[in-house]
């Protein structure tokens, strides 16, 4: 682990991994060991490790340089008909503060990644797909050196 932060209101951990086989297991270790101390929800944990683990195999796919893993808890901001929302929309009850865990993996490719079809019978292929499905949001970003892709998952509360 490179790094562990905690903040006001959430908490930071970082890895760096090589470009090898392992990667991907060593990963979906890290970040499930990780939300398990932070006691987050199994199934918000399970399906973060998914999820790195298809971001993480297609860095492998098309990349020869380090995978950078990041996992943060960080607080919501109301959104738009949320109570408290910047539209003052909503029923007016109390704000409860919300949380999302913030997963990135980044590798030095700098082309985001593409959606390709996957047939019924393909190995491979599906893994936008089920980050399109599973994640609040996501998105990709690029950096200095290569591209971020990132996704957000609720936190109950």
């Amino acid at each position: 682990m490179i790094g562990l932060i905690d903040t006001e209101g959430g908490a930071c951990a970082e890895w760096t991994f090589p470009a090898e086989l392992d990667a991907v297991r060593s990963a979906r270790h890290a970040v499930r060991d990780t939300l398990h101390a932070w006691r987050l929800p199994q199934s918000v944990g399970d399906m973060a490790v998914l999820l790195v683990s298809e971001l993480v195999t297609n860095s492998l796919r098309y990349t020869s340089g380090p995978i950078g893993v990041l996992v943060a808890v960080r607080p919501v901001e109301p959104g738009p008909g949320d109570p408290g929302g910047p539209d003052g929309a909503g029923s007016g009850a109390a704000v409860t503060e919300r949380a999302a865990l913030l997963v990135e993996v980044s590798d030095p490719l700098p082309d985001p990644p593409t959606e390709r079809p996957a047939g019924p019978d393909d190995e491979g292929g599906r893994g936008l797909q089920l980050l399109a499905v599973s994640a609040r949001r996501w998105g990709t970003r690029r950096g200095k050196t290569g591209k971020t892709v990132w996704f957000e998952l609720p936190l109950p509360g």
